[in-house]
C-alpha cells in the first residue's frame, strides 16, 4: 500500500461488503454528496460478485497515431502495463479512458494478469475486449461495453495514482470503490467509516419494511416512517 492515502479498516470493509451500492449512494446523498455513481460502467461478470476495495488510478488521453503503435507496447515503463504489474493485492484499478468506449482499456490478458496477481477489481469508463472471457472470471469486472478495438487506438496512458475522472466522477487514489449489480459508487476515504455505518443501520431498517410490507403495510408513513412507524421499529430492534 502506498504511504498516500490510509488503508481502509478491516471492520469498514466488512460492513461495505454488506451493503448495496444504492443504499451507500443514499448514504452520501444525505451528506451533500450527489455525484458518486460511476455513469454507464456495469458489472460484466456472470457471477455475482461484489467489489469493494481502494482506488488505484490510471488516467489516459486521446491517442496519437505517431506514438500509439503497437511497439508502444514493447517499453516496460508503458502506464498500462506499469499499472497492471504494479497494482497493490487488493486493491482496485481505475481507468479514466474519458467514456469512450470506442475502444478498449483492457483485455483477457492483462485482466488475468490483474486477477493471477489478486486485484480487487477493474473498473473502466471504455469498453474491454475478450468480453466472453471476462465473464467467466471470479475478479470483478466493470466496464461501459464489449469493445474489440485496441486501446492504442484511443487511449494513451499518461499518469498512475494520481485524480481522474471516471464515468464523469472524480476517483483519487485511495478512494473506496463499492460495486454491485446495480454499478460503482465511489466514496471518500475520510467518509468511508461513517458512511458504512449510516448505510447498514439504513439496511437493517429497509429489512423490517420489506417485512411489513410483505404483509400488507402501506409504504405512506412506513418510509420515511412516521412518528409511529419509528416507535415500532425501536421496539423492534430493541428485542
Amino acid at each position: 500500500m502506498t504511504e498516500k492515502y490510509q488503508k481502509l479498516a478491516s471492520d469498514v470493509l466488512e460492513r461495505l461488503e454488506a451493503v448495496s451500492t444504492a443504499t451507500l449512494h443514499t448514504a452520501l446523498f444525505k451528506k451533500g454528496l450527489r455525484n458518486t455513481y460511476i455513469q454507464g460502467a456495469s458489472r460484466v461478470n456472470s457471477q455475482k460478485v461484489k467489489m469493494v476495495g481502494q482506488a488505484f488510478t490510471l488516467r489516459y488521453i486521446p491517442a496519437r497515431e505517431d506514438l500509439d503503435t503497437v511497439a508502444a507496447f514493447k517499453d516496460p515503463e508503458h502506464p498500462q502495463r506499469l499499472a497492471v504489474e504494479t497494482v497493490p493485492a487488493g486493491m482496485i484499478m481505475v481507468s479514466d479512458c474519458r467514456q469512450d468506449a470506442s475502444a478498449a482499456s483492457a483485455g483477457s490478458i492483462l485482466l488475468a494478469r490483474l486477477e493471477t496477481r489478486q486485484c480487487g477489481g477493474f473498473v473502466s469508463d471504455a469498453g474491454i475486449r475478450d468480453f466472453d472471457t471476462a465473464m467467466d472470471m471470479a475478479m470483478p469486472i466493470f466496464c461501459t461495453k464489449p469493445s474489440a478495438p485496441t486501446n492504442l487506438t484511443k487511449h494513451h496512458g499518461v499518469d498512475l495514482e494520481v485524480p481522474i475522472g471516471c464515468g464523469g466522477v472524480a476517483v483519487y487514489p485511495g478512494d473506496v470503490l463499492v460495486g454491485d449489480g446495480d454499478g460503482v459508487i465511489v466514496i471518500p476515504l475520510a467518509l468511508a467509516d461513517e458512511i458504512s455505518q449510516e448505510a447498514l443501520r439504513m439496511e437493517r431498517f429497509e429489512d423490517y419494511v420489506i417485512g411489513k410490507v410483505r404483509t400488507g403495510s402501506p409504504v405512506i408513513g412506513l418510509y420515511p416512517p412516521n412518528e409511529t412507524a419509528q416507535d415500532e421499529y425501536n421496539k423492534f430492534i430493541a428485542g
